[in-house]
């Protein structure tokens, strides 16, 4: 009981957080959705958010997402969100056990999930990941790749492109955090009065320390780990 009052303590502080950063732009909280990250946090955390409320959760590995899944399975309700990057022979876990993948940047990898997905009957919303950034060490698109690879998706009926996602750039500068946010929300623009294949209703961006920053730009999914559940354990 003491985690589950812990971890509420600190989704309401998060909320409380939330509800500032949409007053400062403007913005309708209930216009923002907040996916807390579970990643190397025990099945207990994810247990205890759930009795705080929380219903989805999201995971960088398919192998922990699948294992969290299984072994949370009588928790009704329960979704997951796969956030990281995906290899194609990990594709079949995603499939079977997520609502969304958040990070969608090669057709390898849409053609491995589509096939999953079709065997089994499902259909699975898709962020494709973009680079905002330009930093080499991080995954995704750059952005004048995604309309094409838009594109590209058309052949996965499985598959629907629901939006953007990234990870702005791993500095203090608040400045260049919020032109890599700028960027996807000008992204997102073109995409819609381009006419690309997709809704592109969604902008998947900002964590623990920057979702201010991208509230601001039109995030409308939040992904909060250490806010939520507290410092990780090392993977």
């Amino acid at each position: 009981m003491e985690l589950v009052g812990e971890i509420a303590a600190r989704l309401a502080r998060v909320r409380g957080r939330i509800d500032e950063a949409c007053a400062a732009a403007g913005r309708d909280p209930a216009g923002v959705r907040l996916l807390p990250v579970s990643k190397t946090q025990p099945a207990e955390a994810v247990r205890a958010a759930f009795a705080a409320g929380m219903r989805e959760f999201g995971e960088n590995k398919p192998q922990e997402l699948a294992a969290k899944a299984d072994e949370l399975g009588e928790l009704a309700g329960l979704r997951w969100a796969a956030i990281g990057h995906l290899q194609t022979n990990k594709a079949k876990l995603v499939a079977e056990h997520a609502s969304e993948f958040h990070a969608l940047d090669s057709v390898r990898v849409a053609e491995a999930l589509d096939r999953r997905l079709q065997a089994l009957g499902r259909g699975l919303d898709v962020f494709v990941q973009v680079n905002s950034s330009g930093e080499e060490s991080k995954f995704g698109l750059a952005p004048a790749q995604v309309a094409e690879f838009a594109g590209a998706l058309a052949p996965y009926h499985a598959l629907r492109v629901v939006g953007l996602m990234t990870l702005a750039a791993n500095t203090d500068d608040p400045a260049r955090v919020a032109g890599c946010f700028a960027s996807m929300q000008q992204l997102q623009r073109e995409l819609r009065e381009g006419g690309v294949a997709g809704e592109w209703d969604e902008l998947s961006m900002g964590m623990s320390g920057d979702f201010a920053a991208a509230i601001a730009h039109g995030a409308t999914v939040i992904r909060i780990g250490t806010a939520i559940f507290g410092a990780r354990e090392v993977a």
